[in-house]
Formats: structure tokens, C-alpha cells, sequence
């Protein structure tokens, strides 16, 4: 299962709101253009998916002068999983699976049904062991003296 683009943008978007989040929701306040250039990110692109975002529960946002985008629920209520099937829907290895466009014509009695169900079983494990907060840890770890190339 490959991520799109667009769930690798969300996901480093939730990220960089997680770094910042206060103790109290809704502080403090990122404005997009800021979220686009931490992370690499074009903005023309992030304020469609921050709106996506939005719609999904995922971050709320503020008008006005000193506005901007925050969590609209704790980095460690939000799991990578989460968004991945947001943005990638089943996290299914292979296309013959349920929901497919072609049913498999093997269903049923293919060997390999057992080794898709297993994979996608790990990886959903993987991505759902993990929250934003999860991973502001280990940058913290990793990076101790901050980020290379952060303030």
C-alpha cells in the first residue's frame, strides 16, 4: 500500500500542529502559510487539505487577524491509522480484495487471501499503534536539540 501524496501532506501538516499544541485546545494558533513552509509543503495544496481536515474533525480553525489552524482533539487521540484511511480508505495490499472494482476470481480459494489479510492486519497495527503525539516523541528523541534546520 503506497500513501498518496496528499495523505503524506495531511499527515506532516497534523505534525507540525502537534509540535506546537498547548496544553489548552485551540493553543496556539498556526497559520497555514507557516504549517506549508516547516514542512515542505505546498501551500496551494495545504489549504485544500487543511480544509479536508477540518471537514474530517481532525483540526479546527480561527479567523481573523491572529487566526490559523490548531487540533480539534489531543496529538495523542490521532493516530496515523486514522488519517491514512481518511485519505487512503482499506488499508488492503492488493486490489482483489473486499471493495475491489474486479472481484478476484479466485476468491474464496486463493492461497495468497490469508497472506493479504495478514498484511493488512500489521500495517493497520503499525499505523494505529501511532498518535501525533507518538511521533513529537521521537523527534524529540532523535533530535534533542531540535530538528535540523528548526528555530
Amino acid at each position: 500500500m503506497q500513501l498518496t501524496q496528499r495523505c503524506q501532506y495531511a499527515l506532516r501538516a497534523l505534525f507540525e500542529l502537534a509540535r506546537h499544541a498547548g496544553a489548552n485546545p485551540g493553543d496556539p494558533v498556526l497559520p497555514s502559510g507557516e504549517i506549508a513552509q516547516s514542512q515542505a509543503i505546498p501551500k496551494r495544496f495545504l489549504d485544500g487539505i487543511l480544509l479536508e481536515l477540518r471537514q474530517a474533525g481532525f483540526v479546527d480553525s480561527r479567523r481573523g487577524k491572529a487566526g490559523g489552524f490548531f487540533l480539534a482533539r489531543s496529538a495523542s487521540e490521532i493516530s496515523v491509522g486514522q488519517v491514512v484511511s481518511f485519505y487512503n480508505g482499506p488499508m488492503t495490499p492488493v486490489d482483489c480484495r473486499e471493495g475491489s472494482k474486479q472481484p478476484c476470481p479466485l476468491k474464496g480459494c486463493c492461497v495468497f487471501e490469508s497472506v493479504w489479510d495478514e498484511a493488512r492486519v500489521a500495517l493497520e497495527n503499525v499505523y494505529n499503534a501511532i498518535s501525533l503525539a507518538e511521533l513529537v516523541a521521537r523527534e524529540r528523541h532523535i533530535f534533542p536539540n531540535g530538528a535540523p534546520g528548526k528555530a
